[in-house]
This record gives structure tokens, sequence and C-alpha cells, in this order.
């Protein structure tokens, strides 16, 4: 043991909402958490620094310049060497808290496997960048009865909920399907308060759930504005629905089914990626043009969308189907096609 070892929780163990017990229970707790970016680099540093004994981070993409003004776990050299996020984050974390087992899993998260991350977890916290992804979590979590924390940010704006298998409402309970054309940071920017202010609410209940004080967990969906300084919280027993095909008397766990979500075809000898939403859209290109526009490129005729920009280009038709020219990746492909159309 090293010479400050026995003191490196005492703040956290003084602390009468976990106290010695508490920290004992953190340190055989095992945390999975979805995402790399900036809501999972703030859970990730958190979870790791309070003794949780193993964090396992999943992730699909690499750093980038644009991600240092807020994922605190990378640098310079990172996103100079464009290394990717679950494994630049996991030598990171090492260096926090060598007690600490961290996995960095280089990966994207799918239906049909997020059941082989899921094992001996104790909790998922969200850090995903697209409700298709977290509809997979949902799901699997109900099935496998594990809570999770919901949460996301854009802009100055953020929300969090804790989702407690047969005991709150579950994301479906509150959402009929998977939401489209959802502002996302690159839309619609972000400032690092309201990554870290939805941070302190996912970490907070994760504290409460790991350290076993589940009577002071929130039980509420929170939301907030930091820039127009608006606070909300709904109770979220009260929603939850009898009916719910995810968490309800009859489950079918819709999303855990490929037929819920978008398809991905490499096309063949052209460099390009389809992206397929589960059910053919009525999309407005004009207004999907003037969205874009800001962001890169945009051309259209009456038949499709064209849209450049990170030096790919994306063709848009009015069933949703996109064409993502410059890859054959089917993951990069995806992570391009959440980072326009959330």
């Amino acid at each position: 043991m090293k010479p400050d070892e026995e003191s490196r929780y005492s703040r956290q163990e003084r602390f009468y909402g976990i106290g010695a017990e508490g920290q004992r229970r953190l340190a055989e707790k095992k945390v999975l958490i979805v995402g790399a970016g900036a809501l999972g680099s703030a859970c990730a540093e958190t979870m790791v620094r309070s003794g949780v004994g193993r964090v396992t981070l999943v992730d699909r993409d690499y750093v980038e310049w644009s991600n240092l003004q807020r994922q605190n776990l990378y640098d310079e050299a990172d996103a100079a060497e464009h290394m990717p996020k679950a494994a630049a984050a996991a030598r990171r974390l090492r260096s926090v808290n060598s007690a600490v087992e961290v996995e960095g899993i280089v990966a994207d998260i799918t239906a049909g496997d997020i059941a082989l991350y899921m094992d001996g977890v104790d909790l998922v916290l969200d850090a995903s960048d697209n409700f298709e992804v977290r509809m997979i979590l949902n799901d699997i979590t109900a099935k496998m009865d594990i809570p999770w924390i919901y949460g996301a940010c854009t802009g100055s704006y953020g929300l969090s909920m804790t989702i407690v298998p047969g005991q709150s409402a579950c994301l479906h309970c509150l959402m009929d399907g998977i939401p489209g054309g959802t502002d996302t940071c690159d839309t619609a920017g972000i400032i690092g308060p309201a990554v870290q202010m939805t941070a302190a609410f996912q970490t907070a209940e994760a504290l409460k759930w790991l350290s076993g004080r589940t009577e002071a967990l929130r039980g509420t969906l929170v939301s907030f504005d930091l820039w127009t300084n608006r606070h909300s919280s709904v109770r979220t027993d009260k929603l939850k629905r009898a009916d719910c095909p995810s968490c309800g008397t009859s489950r079918t766990y819709p999303y855990l089914s490929a037929a819920s979500h978008t398809r991905t075809a490499v096309l063949c000898g052209r460099d390009t990626v389809q992206i397929s939403p589960p059910a053919p859209l009525k999309l407005d290109l004009e207004e999907w043009g003037r969205r874009l526009a800001p962001y890169g490129r945009v051309e259209r005729n009456p038949f499709m969308l064209s849209f450049t920009a990170d030096h790919r280009r994306l063709a848009v038709f009015p069933d949703g189907r996109v064409l993502v020219h410059g890859t054959g990746d089917p993951a990069e492909a995806r992570s391009l096609y959440h980072r326009y159309f959330g």
C-alpha cells in the first residue's frame, strides 16, 4: 500500500451518506459507461476517483480537437494522434487511480452485442450520443434487471433520470419511439458547465445506488438550462405504463430486435455506406437544408439533399435514407449520421 493510500477516500468516508461501509461497497461494484465523450469522461473520472471497483467504457469514436473544450480526460496529443476515446480514457483513468480496474473497449454498441458488455454489471451510466443506443440500453437493462442512469445535454441544457427496473418508469414509458432530428452538440453547440452539471446529477445518483443508499435516490426526471436559469423536476413513478413493451406486464423488448434500428449496408466498390431508418420517413429536404447549412456545404434538388462536412458527403433522401460517401466503415458512417441527425 502506498504511504497515503489509506487516506485516499477519507473525505468521502466522512460524508454521512456513504461512510466506511458505503466505501467498501463501492469497491465491490462494476459500472458500465456507454460513451466516452463529454458525459462519459466526466462520469468515468468521478467513478474512478470515488473508488468504484471496476469501470468499463465502450465507445466507437476517436478524439478530435473540438472535443478538448469539454471532454476532460483528453489532451492535445490524443487529438493529434486521433486516439480512440475508450483507449485514451482508460489510459488516463489508470493513472488517476491504479486501484480501480479500468477497461476501455473500442466498439460500436448495437442490439446484437450489447449483452456482451453486461456480465456482472451493477449499474449502467448512459453517455451515448443518440436515442437508438439509449433505447437498446433501456431494453437490455429491463431484461437483465440492471438499473441505469440516463443523461443527455446540448447547448446549455441537460437532463437526467435514474431508471430502476420494476420501480420507476423506463425511457420507453416516456416516449413511444426514437425521436428523429434532435439537436446535437455539432448542430446546437455545447458549453462545458452543462456537461458537468448533467454528469453531477448522474454520478450523485450512481454513488447512492452503488453505496447501498437507495432511499436517497431522486425519483425524478430532472432538467435544467444554465443559460436561462431554468430548472424542473418531475416524478417518474407515476409515469410508469403497465402496457409498456419494454418494462410492462407483457414485455417484448422491441429495441433488442434489429427491425427497430437503423440498418447499414456497405455499397460494393463505392466507398459508401447506406444508412436506412427502421421505417420510411417523410423528410422536408428544404427544412433540413436550412438546418444543416451553417455546418457545411448544402446542395439540393427535388429528389435529394447533399451535405458536405468533415471531408465526407452525406446524401439525404426524403424517405430518411442517407448515403455516407468517403468511408466503407459502418461505425464511422453511423457516427457521422448521429452527429448531424441526432
